[in-house]
């Protein structure tokens, strides 16, 4: 059976339209521990696997490359430890939740800047200076450090949709009404191809090639969504097994779940929920030895289900779950890689590679949905229906812009009534404030 590995990266805009100001820390953060251990993980185990990039993340760690960014928390790692502010010293402890309190500022800030790296690097072992060093030395490198790992064949490298938009949602919110009856009109497919077509002149522009997988934001999809993305130039996408079931109208069945599929002219991979699941929510209870285990014997009971040229697919955030693993996830992903290579019932495959050779044989009319199934997460909040109103409001009174796009993102709708930040309300106001034209 072949093994379909996709690790999304991600990081909504953090910075104010118009400026390199950054109120939130996190493409910084996860950068330099996440992303960069992530690669160096697949290349120490010559591992072959799938990274995601949303253009929006790449975009902001040239930002960082360039070392002209305002970002507060990095201005507090990198002035004196004694002219923290009582706002800095705030600021710091509210994002980063240390092991033991501080017993001085200096040490709140060599905590906090020992956190944003990788166990790999053996930060604790390295001095203040040491690592601010290492952290520019990693941000010149990183975006080579993906482009290598492809040329080796390591890596494929699929994208999203430029801003993270729900693309159903802005071909016609009207598919999530039945979950959000007081949703407004919103029917902006022109929206949805801009989206597309950026993400590819993008790729090309700054990282020298175009992407032919796509993983659309939050693996949501529709029928006018793959038409759409047909028509952009891509060659496949991929998304969650349910909207398979749902649109076959058929109880689960691996068989019919580990092949590809086509819809209105793009072929589709459809992943393995509880197999993705297991890895980003629930295997970071376990000891790594234990839960790769398990997840194995799962493998191989569903290759010997399927068959040998059938595809099996897990597809997860690539940053986000290891903060919950022990050693930040790298004994769960190092032995995890060498038991999958080891193993003689699974062969790792880039899913281009794959369906160059593996035509689908079935074509679907896809029911519209996401990772989640459906789209409440995005809708069901009477503040995450507000927010679709205002941006509503603003695209109904103004043409499109770049400014409305950002707006477009699934975050800002993700986060809208779940979360006491200010920053996430007030960066998608900034941006619709110019998309208005407003100061």
């Amino acid at each position: 059976m072949y093994l379909n590995l996709v690790w999304h990266f991600h990081q909504p805009i953090y910075h104010l339209p118009d400026s390199k100001n950054y109120l939130l820390p996190w493409v910084n953060y996860h950068s330099t521990k996440n992303y960069w251990q992530m690669l160096k993980i697949i290349e120490e185990q010559e591992f072959q696997c799938t990274v995601n990039l949303v253009p929006c993340l790449v975009k902001q760690i040239k930002d960082y490359q360039t070392s002209q960014v305002i970002d507060p928390v990095l201005e507090s790692l990198l002035k004196p430890a004694e002219s923290l502010s009582d706002e800095e010293i705030s600021r710091l402890k509210r994002w980063f939740h240390q092991s033991r309190s501080p017993a001085s500022n200096e040490e709140l800030q060599y905590q906090v800047l020992v956190s944003f790296f990788s166990p790999l690097l053996h930060p604790e072992r390295k001095s203040r200076e040491e690592l601010l060093s290492l952290r520019e030395e990693i941000f010149k490198q990183i975006l080579e450090y993906f482009k290598r790992l492809k040329d080796l064949g390591y890596l494929e490298i699929t994208a999203t949709p430029y801003y993270h938009p729900l693309l159903p949602l802005l071909a016609d919110l009207a598919q999530a009404r039945p979950e959000a009856p007081d949703l407004p009109e919103f029917h902006h497919p022109e929206d949805a191809l801009w989206q597309l077509q950026q993400t590819r002149q993008f790729f090309e522009e700054q990282l020298g090639f175009t992407p032919d997988g796509l993983w659309p934001s939050e693996g949501a999809l529709s029928q006018t969504a793959c038409e759409l993305i047909h028509r952009a130039g891509y060659l496949y996408t991929m998304t969650d097994e349910h909207l398979l079931w749902k649109s076959l109208d058929h109880r689960p069945q691996l068989k019919l779940l580990y092949q590809p599929y086509e819809c209105a002219g793009v072929k589709i991979l459809f992943r393995d929920r509880e197999l993705s699941d297991l890895i980003g929510f629930e295997y970071h209870r376990w000891p790594a030895a234990e839960a790769v285990s398990a997840l194995m014997r799962k493998l191989e009971k569903r290759a010997a289900e399927v068959g040998e040229e059938a595809i099996c697919s897990i597809i997860l955030d690539g940053e986000n779950p290891w903060g919950s693993y022990q050693n930040n996830g790298i004994d769960f992903l190092r032995l995890l890689y060498e038991k999958i290579k080891a193993a003689s019932f699974l062969r790792p495959v880039l899913p281009g590679h794959y369906l160059n050779s593996h035509q689908p044989e079935k074509t679907l009319t896809l029911v519209s949905g996401t990772w989640m199934s459906g789209f409440f997460k995005w809708v069901s909040h009477p503040e995450k229906v507000r927010t679709w109103k205002r941006l509503a409001e603003a695209r109904s009174r103004n043409h499109f812009s770049e400014y409305l796009a950002v707006a477009e993102g699934s975050d800002w709708f993700w986060w809208a009534g779940e979360t006491e930040e200010p920053e996430f309300e007030f960066l998608f106001s900034s941006y619709l404030e110019k998309a208005e034209g407003k100061k």
